[in-house]
Order: C-alpha cells, then sequence, then structure tokens
C-alpha cells in the first residue's frame, strides 16, 4: 500500500474528488508527457499542483519547478533561471565548454564573455548561441532524466516569458524517456506576449511533451468548501449557511474564502437578524442577502458600468428572474433583448444557451445577480417583478414575483405561493417547493393557525427530500412550539426523525415524546412504529425486535387505510425476513408490490421496488438486479430524494462491481459521495461503496482512506446496519494486502455484530468466507472450519449456489494451511466454474488467483501459471486495476520459478512468516514439543501442526533441526 504523502507546510489535504483529479494527473504524468490544468483565479490549480509535486517528489521524482509573476513577463529567461536554479555546477559538468559558457551566462552563474556578433549582456541570446542555448538546456534534463524520473512544473505559465516559453517548447519536442512536464494556466489573463495568449491553450500545451492531456480544474463541492471553510479556521457555520456560500461562490475556493470573511465580520461588528449560531451570534435569513466586500463587488460592477443603460435594464431583469430565458426577457419589455444580451456576454457577464425564446441564460459569476439586486434601487426591482410576473407563463416564477411585489401577509398571495410549491413538487423539484411552502407560510396572516402549521410541515418534508435536513428540521421545532393537534405534532416528531438518518441514536428521547402525543390514535402509531423498527435495526442491533415493529405498523396501517405507511412498513419486514432467513420473505414483498401503489413508496429506497433489487441480488440474478436499480436511478434523477438517490446508487455500484464493471461501479460510488455529502446525510453508506469500488477498480490506499471513513462514520452515527459493512470492506482489503492479522480482527468483529443481529442468510452480507481465509492465514484453522460449517448449512439451506461456491474457495484456504494443495486445487477449480456460471468474475479471477498458488504449492507449475493467466484476463477485461495488478505480480512469480524457493543466503528467518508461524518456529528452536507450544500458545495441536508445516516450506526446512539452525543463525526481522 501506498504511504501517505507528507504535504509542504500551507498545502491542505484534499477531498475524496479532488483527490482523484490529482489521481489523474499523477498517474499521467507519472509514465511521461504533460498534463495541463486550467481553471479560473482562485479555483484551485496551484494546490492541485502541489499536491502532485509532494506526492511524486515523495516517490522518487526529482522536480523543477518556477513560478512566474505579471511582472516577469517580459523578463527574459527568468523563468529558465527559477526552473535550473536547483541544478548544481556538477550536473552541468557533461556539456560542451561552449554550451556551458552560453548556458552560464543566461542563468546568469557567471559574468558574461562578450564575444562578435553579439553584445555582453544586451538582452536575449540570438543566432546560432540561441541554439546552443536550446541544446545545452536539453542535455541538461537529458542527463537528470537519466538519474531518474523528472518533472518539470509551470504554475501560472501565462506569465512566463517568451524566451522561456520557447526553450520549453524545443525540449518538449525532443523530450526523451523520464521527462514530464506540469503547467497551469488561468485562461483569459495572459498577455499576448504570453506563451498561453490571451485566451489559447494550444501554446501552454506545447510546453508539454507527448502525450498531453488538459484538466480542467472543478468547483469545490459543498461538503468541499465546509473543510476548506474549517481547515482555515473560519467559523463552523451552519451546513444551509454553507450552501449558500458555496452557490454564491459557484463552487470557487477562494471566493467562497472572501464570501465567509466578510459575512464573519458582519455578524461579529454589525449583527445580523435571523438565527442563532456561531459563537451565539445572530446568522442571517436565508431571504437576507450575504455581503459581498468591494473586493468581489468593485470587477462586477466595473464590467456592468461599462454597458449602456438599455442593456444594464435588461441585466437587471434578468437577474431579478428565477429562471431567466430570452423569450421571459422579451415578454418582460425587452423589446432589444438580443442586443442587449449579446453586449452582456462579450463584457464577460452572461452566456445564452440558444438565441430561441426558450434559450436560458446564465450569469458567468454566481455574485452578478446578487450584487445587482443589492445595489438597484428598490423602485426600479418593484418594477422588474411585477414585468416579470406579467410575463411569466409559470406558476412557480409568477408567485415567486408576486410574494416580491407584496407588502406583508395576504392569504391570496400565500394560496398562490402553496399551489406553486405543489406544482414544484410534482415537477420534481423539491428545493424550490420547500422554499416556496416557507414563504407561503410567511405570507399566512395571523389567525390562520392550522393552515400555517400544515405550510410549514409540507416544506419540512419537502427539505428532507431535498436533502436540507437542517432547513427541516428548524421547522419541525418550530412547529412544535405552536401546534396542540396530536396529528400536527406526530408530523413534526417524524420530520426531525427522518431527518437523522443514519445518526438514529441521537434521538432516543424523541420516540417516548411522539408516542405520548400520539395519544393511542393508531394510525400516529403505525407510523411511529415503522419508524421505531428502524432503530431497533440500526441502533437496538436486533433484527427480531425490528421485525416486531414492522409488523405491528403494518397491521395498524392496514386497519386505519393508511396505505403509504402499510407498504413502508411491508417492505422493512419483508427485508428482516430475508436478513433473518425466514421464508415467508418473498410473500411479504409481493404484498408490498401489490396494489393499489402509492407513489412515494415507490420511488423510495426503502420501499419495495428497491427491495426487489435485492432478491434479485442473492438469488445471483444480476442483470435483473441492475435494470431495477437504473429504472429506479432514471426516476429519482427526475424527482426524488437525495437521500433515495444516493442510496440508490450504493445499490447500483455493488451491482456493477459483481457484475465486473469496475470503472462504471467507481464512477457511481463517488457519485452517491457526492450526493450525499452536498445534502448533509449520513456519509457511512457512501463511504462503505467508494470503499469497494476503489478496492476493485481504483487503488487500495484509496480503498483502505474510504472504508476507515465508513467505519469512522458508521462509529459515530453509532449505527450498527452499516457498521459491519464497513468493516467488512476494510477487513477485506486488508486481506489483500497481505495484513493477514488486522484482516482476522476486523472480519471477526463483523461476524460477531452480524450474527448478534440475527443474520442467518449468508447472502444478504457476504463477509463469511473472507473470514474464513483470513482465519486461515493466521492459522486458526478450527476457528476457520466452524465459520465455514455454519454458513455452509445456512446457504444449502436457502439454495445460494455463489454463496457455496465462495465458502469452497476458503475451505481450499484451510486446505492449503494444511498443507493438502491437491485438495484445496480441486475446490478451487470447481468454485472458479460455478462463479464463472454465476456471473461473479472478479470473485471467479480471485479464486483464479489461489487456484495458481496452489498449482505451485503441488509442483504443477504449468496449471498454475495457466490460472494467473486466466485471473489476469478476467481483471483486466474488468478494468479491475489494482486487482489486475496484484495478479500480474503472481503470474510473473510463477515464471521466475517453483514456488519452493529457499531462505536467502542473508535475511531474517521471520520476514515471511505470520505472527503464529514465528511463535510457533521460536519455541520449536527451543525445544519445545507441539502439545507444549499448543499449551503455551492457547491453540490446538492440529494449529500447531498446520502452522509448523507452512513454516518448513517458506523456510525451505525439512527437520526440526533445520528450523533451529535458521532461528540460532539468522536475525530476527
Amino acid at each position: 500500500m501506498t504511504e501517505p504523502t507528507t504535504l509542504p507546510e500551507g498545502v491542505r489535504p484534499l477531498s475524496v474528488e479532488r483527490g482523484a483529479v490529482r489521481d489523474a494527473v499523477r498517474a499521467h504524468v507519472s509514465r511521461g508527457g504533460g498534463v495541463l490544468l486550467t481553471g479560473p483565479e482562485g479555483i484551485g490549480r496551484s494546490t492541485l499542483a502541489h499536491q502532485v509535486i509532494a506526492d511524486l517528489s515523495g516517490r522518487g521524482h526529482r522536480v523543477l519547478r518556477c513560478s512566474p509573476s505579471p511582472a516577469e513577463t517580459d523578463a527574459p529567461f527568468l523563468g529558465l533561471i527559477d526552473l535550473l536554479s536547483d541544478v548544481t555546477d556538477d550536473s552541468l559538468a557533461a556539456l560542451a565548454a561552449h554550451e556551458r559558457a552560453v548556458l552560464d551566462d543566461t542563468l546568469l552563474r557567471s559574468a558574461p564573455a562578450p564575444r562578435a556578433g553579439r553584445a555582453a549582456a544586451s538582452g536575449p541570446v540570438a543566432g546560432r548561441d540561441a541554439l546552443v542555448l536550446r541544446i545545452a538546456v536539453r542535455k541538461v534534463l537529458a542527463l537528470l532524466c537519466g538519474a531518474g524520473p523528472l518533472l518539470l512544473a509551470v504554475d501560472d505559465v501565462q506569465w512566463l516569458d517568451r524566451p522561456t516559453a520557447d526553450i520549453l517548447t524545443y525540449c518538449a519536442r525532443h523530450a526523451g524517456p523520464g521527462l514530464s512536464v506540469l503547467v497551469t494556466l488561468r485562461p483569459g489573463q495572459a498577455p499576448a506576449s504570453s506563451p498561453a495568449g490571451p485566451d489559447y491553450t494550444g501554446g501552454a500545451m506545447d510546453l508539454c511533451p507527448r502525450p498531453v492531456r488538459r484538466i480542467q480544474v472543478p468547483p469545490m463541492t459543498v461538503h468541499e468548501i465546509a473543510d476548506m471553510l474549517e481547515w482555515h479556521d473560519h467559523p463552523c457555520w451552519p451546513r444551509p449557511l454553507v450552501a449558500r456560500l458555496h452557490r454564491a461562490s459557484g463552487g470557487n475556493p477562494r471566493t467562497a474564502l472572501v464570501l465567509s470573511s466578510a459575512l464573519d465580520e458582519r455578524v461579529r461588528t454589525e449583527g445580523v437578524h435571523g438565527v442563532h449560531g456561531v459563537d451565539g451570534a445572530a446568522l442571517p435569513d436565508p431571504a437576507e442577502p450575504l455581503p459581498v466586500p468591494h473586493s468581489l463587488r468593485g470587477p462586477i460592477l466595473d464590467r456592468v458600468g461599462a454597458l449602456p443603460v438599455r442593456a444594464r435594464t435588461t441585466l437587471i431583469v434578468a437577474a431579478a428572474a428565477v429562471r431567466p430565458t430570452v423569450g421571459l426577457l422579451r415578454r418582460a419589455g425587452r423589446r432589444h433583448v438580443g442586443a442587449d444580451l449579446d453586449l452582456c456576454v462579450r463584457h464577460g457577464l452572461l452566456r445564452v444557451l440558444s438565441a430561441s425564446d426558450h434559450g436560458a441564460i446564465r450569469f458567468m459569476d454566481p455574485l452578478t445577480p446578487m450584487v445587482l439586486r443589492a445595489e438597484t434601487p428598490y423602485e426600479r426591482l418593484v418594477d422588474a417583478h411585477r414585468a416579470l410576473a406579467e410575463a411569466s407563463d409559470d406558476a412557480v416564477e409568477r408567485a415567486h414575483h408576486v410574494a416580491r411585489l407584496a407588502a406583508g401577509p395576504d392569504p391570496v398571495v400565500a394560496a398562490g405561493l402553496s399551489d406553486a410549491a405543489a406544482a414544484a413538487r410534482r415537477r420534481g423539484a423539491p428545493k424550490t417547493a420547500a422554499r416556496l411552502g416557507r414563504m407561503a407560510a410567511e405570507y399566512t396572516p395571523a389567525g390562520h393557525t392550522h393552515a400555517d402549521i400544515d405550510r410549514r410541515l409540507t416544506a419540512a418534508e419537502d427539505g428532507i427530500e431535498a436533502g436540507d435536513l437542517d432547513f427541516a428540521r428548524q421547522l419541525a421545532h418550530e412547529v412544535l412550539g405552536d401546534a396542540e393537534r396530536p396529528a400536527d405534532r406526530v408530523r413534526a416528531w417524524n420530520v426531525i426523525i427522518d431527518s437523522c438518518g443514519q445518526a438514529m441514536a441521537e434521538i432516543a428521547d424523541v420516540f417516548p415524546e411522539a408516542v405520548r402525543d400520539a395519544a393511542g390514535d393508531p394510525e400516529l402509531l403505525a407510523q411511529l412504529h415503522y419508524r421505531m423498527s428502524w432503530r431497533a435495526w440500526m441502533v437496538g442491533g436486533s433484527a427480531a425486535r425490528a421485525h416486531g415493529h414492522a409488523v405491528r405498523a403494518a397491521g395498524l396501517a392496514a386497519r386505519t387505510g393508511d396505505r403509504r405507511t402499510e407498504l413502508m412498513a411491508l417492505t422493512q419486514q419483508a427485508a428482516l425476513e430475508l436478513f433473518l432467513g425466514r421464508p415467508g420473505s418473498e410473500a411479504t414483498l409481493a404484498a408490498a408490490l401489490a396494489a393499489p401503489h402509492d407513489v412515494y413508496a415507490m420511488a423510495h429506497h426503502n420501499g419495495p421496488l428497491y427491495l426487489k433489487y435485492r432478491f434479485h441480488l442473492v438469488r445471483d440474478e444480476l442483470d435483473e438486479a441492475r435494470a431495477e436499480l437504473r429504472t429506479l436511478v432514471y426516476r429519482l434523477r427526475q424527482r426524488g430524494s437525495a437521500d433515495s438517490l444516493s442510496q440508490c446508487l450504493i445499490g447500483l455500484a455493488q451491482v456493477e462491481i459483481h457484475r465486473g464493471r469496475c470503472q462504471a461501479g467507481l464512477t457511481i460510488a463517488r457519485q452517491s459521495l457526492r450526493i450525499t455529502q452536498e445534502a448533509g446525510l449520513s456519509q457511512g453508506p457512501a463511504w462503505y461503496a467508494v470503499a469497494l469500488a476503489e478496492t476493485a477498480g481504483g487503488s487500495l490506499s484509496q480503498a483502505i482512506t474510504a472504508a476507515e471513513a465508513a467505519r469512522r462514520h458508521s462509529e459515530d452515527d453509532n449505527d450498527r446496519l452499516f457498521l459491519p459493512r464497513a468493516l467488512h470492506a476494510e477487513g477485506r482489503i486488508r486481506l489483500f494486502l497481505g495484513q493477514s492479522e488486522q484482516a482476522a480482527e476486523l472480519l471477526a468483529r463483523t461476524g460477531e455484530l452480524e450474527t448478534a443481529q440475527g443474520q442467518r442468510d449468508p447472502a444478504t452480507r457476504r463477509w463469511h468466507a473472507d473470514l474464513a481465509e483470513a482465519l486461515a492465514a493466521v492459522g486458526a484453522l478450527d476457528e476457520a472450519k466452524s465459520v465455514i460449517a455454519v454458513a455452509r448449512h445456512q446457504a444449502e439451506r436457502l439454495a445460494r449456489p455463489s454463496v457455496l461456491a465462495l465458502l469452497d474457495r476458503a475451505a481450499a484456504a484451510v486446505a492449503t494451511e494444511r498443507g493438502e494443495p491437491a485438495r484445496a486445487a480441486r475446490l478451487l477449480e470447481g468454485a472458479a466454474t460455478r462463479l464463472r456460471a454465476a456471473g461473479y468474475p472478479l470473485e471467479e479471477a480471485r479464486t483464479r488467483v489461489a487456484l495458481g498458488r496452489a498449482g505451485r504449492l503441488i509442483g504443477d507449475e504449468s496449471a498454475a501459471r495457466a490460472a494467473f493467466a486466466a485471473a489476469c484476463r478476467v481483471y483486466t477485461k474488468a478494468d479491475a486495476r489494482p486487482l489486475a495488478a496484484m495478479a500480474r505480480a503472481e503470474r510473473d512469480r510463477a515464471q521466475d520459478g517453483p514456488a519452493a524457493a529457499r531462505l536467502p543466503e542473508s535475511g531474517s528467518w521471520s520476514e515471511h512468516l505470520t505472527s503464529t508461524e514465528r511463535s510457533v518456529v521460536a519455541r520449536v528452536a527451543q525445544g519445545a514439543t507441539n502439545r507444549e507450544i499448543a499449551a503455551g500458545l492457547v491453540v490446538s495441536v492440529k494449529t500447531v501442526e498446520a502452522a509448523l508445516t507452512r513454516a518448513y516450506r517458506k523456510l525451505g526446512a525439512k527437520s526440526r533441526v533445520d528450523v533451529a539452525r535458521m532461528v540460532m543463525t539468522r536475525p530476527t526481522a
């Protein structure tokens, strides 16, 4: 596993999203060639470049770098002087005398020597000397490459002087092996004399040897912005406020920092109206604009001020619109909209996606509409809202502008906003629905208490669907302070429960309060028992108790006609029966899928359609499982909650990995994590999916990081439902890395938790075979056999063929450790064939790797090479990069010679032994018998015998005397 890189002081660690960009850059330049990193000012190009430089420096690359500034653009060769400043005179010794003289003159390392045809120190070299200089630099770079890989890094290439750029372009065209180049560029900022040109990347790419890749640095996500603000010691803003900073900055980290600083100063010095947050200070209300400092506001106002009055007015109307289009502005009275927008585009303020009436208008800088609304006189804004209200043919847009024209609470305006919220909900825009619903409550006149409470609760429920959990909780707590009716209070408690996600341990006191408020109403109790079922499973760790709550919830809901709650409870009941290995699970799911349907339940990740994929999965119907999930994902992308979409993507990533589509699985898992982070949901499940995907198609170092994050989040949430999965993922990775003791510990904990919860179907969580293999690797053979026997009995009872094949692979691992490689080979051959038939290519390839090892142990090198080659083919076809690399290493070792290699003439006798094997060998050298060793280590005699057999094979020893001699004459590792 790759060790973590030590970063330079002041360089912030990257998130998983930016880490993926960093990995792409590093992977490309580490193979030679060049990368051009582009992006606007403040987006983080330099941070990414520093990360790559630090990483490659730690891996043996020599790095030469320069960071030109605007003042250095016209200073010839200043970039070259900076770039070669760390190159010692010894590295220049191989140059010819005339080459060394020209290079020393250019680098200002010696006094310039006047020669015919060139004035001393008169400027850039020219003619023959220019050619000599290029050849000299090229030779120096080639010499440095001869000593190891070399990276040239040019940060802010738009300011690089032209003579240096010309030399680097020449060297790029004639680059030899070992040279790579990393260049960062801020488009649109370079002077005409720059190698990049004002808006041209081709010149910058010419500085890079082939192959060249251009990578655009993406905007940060909400989660990345939050991490960055914390790292820079900014206030710990509530998540909705961080989301506003993200939207206002467009994900630009530098802009977000400036906005956060301005907000902090305003909160601490002036105070603002709104909810209380940081250190008790009042935070801005969501309807109140964020403060934009002059450093950000000034450039925008300068560009706007350069427009003619008519175009400026059109821009203000566009800024007042919710979704500005060409047609909307034309209907709002902007007759010359085409010409006005063209001027705005030329000034870098807008982009128009289409010239037609339906063409959407996008502001290049998200701050522009904020600044315009803040700087425009109130009367002109009112005129803009009135014109847009009359022009809009969309209920949502019209309601927004009508509300802006209202002077105070108004029942007509409130009703219009409520209708608009319903329209937004139908079109799959819960975030817009939540905002309009809250506005509807604010415009509801005093005295309309029931309408006000209903609108706030509906907005809170929309907030949950949109993933704005803090917003939902805030509204629910407001309602609990005002509501008296049991139905309203329980509905508010349900919002609070649902907004907690996996962290249900934090709301232990909510359920007694909610049950008390339900006042014995069976319909309300059904809703609460459904949620108590989840808590009993996630927090209590008991599937049996959770099943009881689900059954009661389904019965109460059916009796009161609450079909939605009945369907959700039946789905939960079916899921628990599947986990518990009970025969009635199929019938329960069929009841949940039967008509009449409920739209909400059918599109929810805890609904029956989602559960269908898990039934397909345990029956090895991978194509059917994928089809179910893809349909759900498509529907949820159109309209659905962030939580449901994230969970469906987690399931889809897992299915794609099973099917051997590793890169698709990795992409989908990262999407799930991004959605989870941006919505502020519990992150354990998404990190678990990333761990699986990185293991298959990414890198094992990233996989370990993701698995540890999954475990940490699940432990913080006290989520016993996902914690075993996180432990399994981490244990499996460590098993691949040869860290058998750690793997066995993690996987044993997985087994304890799952067994305590009541798992009786080994196909629902497939940890058993991995645990048995880890136990076998550390010499705990009796424990491994016991795990296999219990799981085999369950799998045979429920007819789970792929699980039985995995258990045969684990049994082969036990047989190998007992010194029975021929039996292991027979088991592995059969397991590989069945896994291939079931459609699990990665598991098939893993089994063939084990088959290759067994072949080597029995001396059948031909069969071993064939098994390794087959595994490599399967892994390569699946694009399972880390697993393919390990299989190729095994194959190459098999081609180097027989397995029974002797201990090297020099080295430690304990270097290749497990901890159990080392303990046994040490006691054998002291003269202990097998029975005495077993008693001392508290293991069985069979375990000692198996460990000693393995140690004989690894050490090349034939007797206890040989072992004693090796221990006495070789140092201990």
